[in-house]
């Protein structure tokens, strides 16, 4: 019983958050592995595996995965499988990271001499890498174009734990428009009712950038 308690758990953990990112390493294991083995439940087996193989557990070939603590064919091939289909997918995927609102800056460079206003959303993972870069609106930004549903709807479906907003100004001023405070209110208080938190609200120009966030108005 306590053995299928600790295999239930990760699911259950998934199910309850339906976000992967809320599960650690050994519990997303676990669930690719489904069962333990008579030595070892299927959470101490994860565990185990990770310590022992490390980083170097994607290119571990099948012939030494089902030697290792019993582990046997069909489970060894399991983990070979999933970690060949995530190279395959992600092989010619470019991840981008924002620690920074000069991260933004540099990822928005064609737009800074824009002669309309583009709103973007950048979606993140809890490690503020990107998940996914959509233009919510392009022309004269004001809250009644730029609402929260169009903002955190997608976030919702990309899983997204918090996001970056910005936007251009083709007038090369820095200084945020009342409209531009307006909306940015607005998504902080969305974002804290939805738990997905609004990082910052950058506005980029030919002349450099205004990060809400460091000048203290988020």
């Amino acid at each position: 019983m306590k053995q299928k308690q600790n295999e239930e758990l990760p699911r259950e953990k998934l199910l309850r958050y339906n976000r992967p990112d809320k599960l650690k390493n050994e519990e997303l294991l676990a669930m690719i592995l489904r069962t333990g083995t008579k030595n070892y439940d299927v959470l101490t087996l994860a565990k185990k595996i990770l310590k022992h193989y490390g980083k170097e557990l994607p290119y571990v070939s099948v012939r030494e995965l089902k030697n290792f603590l019993g582990l046997g064919e069909t489970r060894a091939c399991s983990i070979v499988a999933c970690f060949e289909l995530g190279k395959r997918l992600l092989k010619d995927k470019k991840t981008y990271l924002y620690l920074t609102p000069k991260d933004v800056y540099d990822r928005l460079s064609e737009y800074r001499t824009a002669k309309k206003e583009h709103f973007f959303v950048f979606y993140l993972d809890s490690r503020n890498q990107e998940i996914k870069c959509e233009v919510v609106s392009v022309g004269i930004l004001n809250s009644s174009i730029v609402h929260p549903r169009e903002v955190f709807e997608p976030a919702v479906k990309h899983l997204a734990c918090q996001i970056i907003v910005a936007h251009n100004h083709p007038s090369g001023c820095l200084e945020p428009s009342k409209d531009d405070i307006e909306i940015t209110q607005r998504l902080v208080k969305s974002g804290e009712i939805l738990g997905i938190e609004l990082l910052d609200h950058i506005i980029v120009t030919k002349n450099g950038y205004f990060s809400f966030k460091e000048h203290k108005l988020i």
